[in-house]
């Protein structure tokens, strides 16, 4: 059996770069802490955490006051409010911000103070999201799908629209279609004063997620089955994921070796790992080791540790 991993899956840019500011700040600091989880894969954040770094909340701001404390801002982002709290409570700020997401924040910020409705293709809750609603005063619009922009979206104002930059882009491109389709039909129907018809869509996807899409098809298709690994809550991953799935149905996804099933192999010729923009290429190296029979599964940890 030839077990292959996919040379263009794992750590995008943006997630390498948060994770070398990270490792940085650990060689040169006692003590860091980053807000929220560094990225969404719970083997690489056990990773961090065995060289000192740990994860707190904005709540627990209050008990690192005045100590002369640093906090990582991971990839995802932060709302402003989040900057002006540690400014006041004495804490530092360790900005790893990916590029990608500042450049979103920024243009969905300037739109909204042009009087814009800013509406977002997301998930409301995700920390991506949660940044950029913060830069609007949290008065964007957050929509999944084109029947909550119908249901959301006030037509009268004139509207802006952002992705999440880890969304699919055909999905965005639907959503978008569908919010101009929709007011123009409302033009048609309604007297022109009432409806703004000024409608623009910016596609702010990164271009490693779109990107790998294509290829991911092809490997998909050129292995008979396919190991995904990646965080469950990895926005990027779910993505990624149906991709590989919708082009070779025998598509699994785990999160841990231990979930790896025997059967899943049997007769098999050609396995393909993919993972991720947040899977760690070490992680998919152990997990092609696991199904060579290299390592026992359970036994992961202690070659992680090795």
């Amino acid at each position: 059996m030839t077990v292959t991993i996919d040379k263009y899956s794992g750590f995008c840019w943006g997630v390498v770069r948060t994770v070398q500011i990270a490792e940085e700040s650990l060689m040169a600091n006692q003590q860091v802490y980053v807000l929220g989880n560094i990225i969404h894969n719970p083997r690489e954040i056990e990773r961090l955490e065995r060289k000192g770094l740990k994860t707190i909340t904005v709540n627990d701001f209050n008990s690192i006051a005045h100590t002369g404390s640093k906090v990582l801002i991971r990839a995802h982002g932060e709302p402003p409010a989040t900057y002006r709290k540690a400014l006041d409570l004495g804490i530092e700020i360790i900005d790893a911000t990916c590029p990608v997401v500042t450049k979103l924040q920024e243009r969905a910020r300037k739109f909204y103070i042009k009087g814009y409705q800013v509406v977002v293709f997301g998930k409301k809750d995700h920390a991506e999201v949660l940044g950029v609603r913060g830069v609007c005063n949290d008065e964007c619009i957050v929509i999944e799908n084109a029947q909550e922009a119908f249901d959301l979206v006030n037509l009268t104002k004139k509207q802006c629209f952002f992705s999440q930059t880890t969304m699919d882009r055909p999905g965005f491109i639907l959503v978008a279609k569908a919010m101009k389709d929709k007011i123009t039909e409302e033009v048609i129907i309604d007297s022109i004063e009432n409806i703004a018809t000024e409608f623009h869509a910016k596609d702010t996807i990164c271009g490693q997620v779109s990107g790998r899409e294509n290829h991911l098809t092809k490997f998909a298709q050129d292995n008979d089955v396919i190991i995904f690994a990646a965080g469950k809550a990895s926005s990027n991953g779910k993505v990624l994921f149906d991709v590989c799935k919708a082009a070779n149905a025998r598509t699994y996804f785990i999160e841990d070796i231990s979930e790896l099933l025997p059967q899943w192999f049997e007769g098999v010729e050609n396995v393909g790992i993919s993972g991720a923009t947040s899977t760690p290429q070490w992680y998919m190296e152990l997990v092609k080791s696991a199904i060579e029979g290299k390592i026992p599964a359970l036994d992961y940890e202690l070659a992680v540790l090795q």
